[in-house]
């Protein structure tokens, strides 16, 4: 599984994902997207923490960082401990590059968390051919629901793409942030992920 990083960076939190999903089989890479622009940063999960990550964000290229991202995952498919194909999953800004990686690479499944303005890129959507899942805040301040109600029509007529909303905020799954984490949300919504990993690319 390529893990792709919140803007707080590859700290903690993104470490403790990957653990999660080592330790249910899976091979599991976690690039320094950010590495361009100041490589190892991490950022608290406090409110300096946002403005310094979100700063950050600001000096973002988010082209280079999707061919970044796609290079990652074909190192990763080239890794002699990968077998059976490999997916993307991502988190925040994560999400949004999960999304086009699914659109760039051929992953065998995407999983996209709260990923903001995926709407803006629904003109990719026909060239995901791979499963993929969302996870959206209901009461999320940075992604509008009209957005997320386009993503779900744009992928209505897919069984395998469904659009889940939580009654939760942004970043719900950052059990790092006390500011957004919220628990129950957190644990529905790794069952249903855990779920559609066992479905399309059992570990």
């Amino acid at each position: 599984m390529l893990l792709l990083q919140e803007i707080f960076g590859v700290g903690p939190y993104i470490r403790s994902v990957a653990e999660r999903l080592a330790s249910a089989g899976y091979v599991v890479l976690a690039p320094d997207v950010f590495w361009r622009i100041n490589p190892n940063w991490e950022a608290d999960h406090d409110e300096q923490g946002l403005n310094d990550s979100i700063s950050m964000m600001g000096k973002f290229d988010f082209v280079q960082g999707v061919d970044d991202c796609v290079a990652a995952f074909e190192q990763l498919e080239r890794m002699s401990e990968v077998r059976e194909g490999t997916g993307v999953i991502g988190f925040c800004m994560g999400g949004l590059l999960t999304y086009h990686v699914a659109a760039r690479a051929e992953p065998r499944v995407a999983i996209s968390y709260y990923g903001s303005n995926i709407a803006a890129s629904l003109d990719l959507a026909s060239t995901i051919t791979c499963p993929i899942i969302f996870h959206f805040g209901e009461r999320d301040a940075y992604i509008p629901l009209e957005q997320v109600e386009q993503i779900r029509v744009t992928f209505a007529d897919r069984t395998d793409a469904p659009v889940h909303v939580h009654d939760a905020g942004h970043a719900f799954d950052n059990h790092e942030a006390p500011m957004f984490f919220d628990a129950d949300a957190a644990k529905a919504a790794w069952a249903i992920t855990a779920e559609f990993l066992a479905t399309h690319l059992p570990a």
